[in-house]
């Protein structure tokens, strides 16, 4: 789990969650769990009301990947419920800001979502070596593949404003959009880059032709 040290801790006050699924069954589990959250106090609410979105994958993460999009759009941090670990990536790179196996959601839940709302990015520890290769030889083979997903249109955009040396906040100005949101953004690309570091961001993007210097 780690955090922007740039965002601030959320103060006080009940999470607003958005229950997103097709499955009834599901969405009255979670609404129940959620009511019976430890120290987390958590509200429901419509997505316009949410401070958080708790999305559902379903049994069709490729085709669900497509909704996911359109929440992550609305500007609403969103923590994924996946299948398997094989749709870590595809979430993180339609937005996902934190993302937990669906079948091992338990009363850590309002904890995840009190930390995403706050501006961590939260992902469930059995999730972790579907994210970090543990072995050099299969690191080295990520790396060749340049990060996790390829570059939506905004991002696109982002990383041309990253190669002119623009800060967040003069990215937000020029494209519109709040400090927030650009870093979201730049965190992105960095990670569907395959970088640690703008710098290198820009290079790979360089490198893949989607920057001409």
């Amino acid at each position: 789990m780690t955090r922007n040290p740039n965002l601030p801790i959320a103060g006080a006050g009940p999470v607003l969650v958005a229950v997103m699924t097709e499955d009834p069954l599901l969405r009255a589990g979670l609404q129940s769990l959620l009511a019976q959250a430890g120290d987390e106090e958590v509200d429901v609410v419509e997505i316009n009301d949410a401070e958080v979105a708790l999305w559902d994958a379903g049994v069709d993460g490729a085709r669900a990947l497509t909704r996911l999009r359109e929440i992550a759009s609305l500007d609403v941090p969103v923590v994924a419920a996946i299948g398997e670990a094989s749709q870590l990536g595809p979430a993180l790179a339609a937005g996902a800001r934190g993302v937990v196996l669906r079948d091992q959601v338990g009363p850590g839940i309002a904890s995840a979502l009190a930390a995403v709302r706050s501006g961590l990015t939260v992902i469930d520890t059995t999730l972790a070596p579907a994210l970090v290769p543990s072995h050099p030889k299969a690191a080295e083979a990520g790396k060749r593949k340049g990060g996790i997903g390829e570059l939506t249109e905004r991002e696109r955009q982002v990383v041309a404003l990253l190669a002119e040396g623009l800060s967040n906040k003069l990215i937000a100005d020029r494209l519109g959009i709040s400090d927030h949101t650009a870093k979201f953004h730049v965190n992105g690309v960095m990670a569907k880059l395959g970088a640690s570091t703008r710098t290198e961001a820009v290079v790979e993007a360089v490198r893949r032709g989607l920057v001409h210097l």
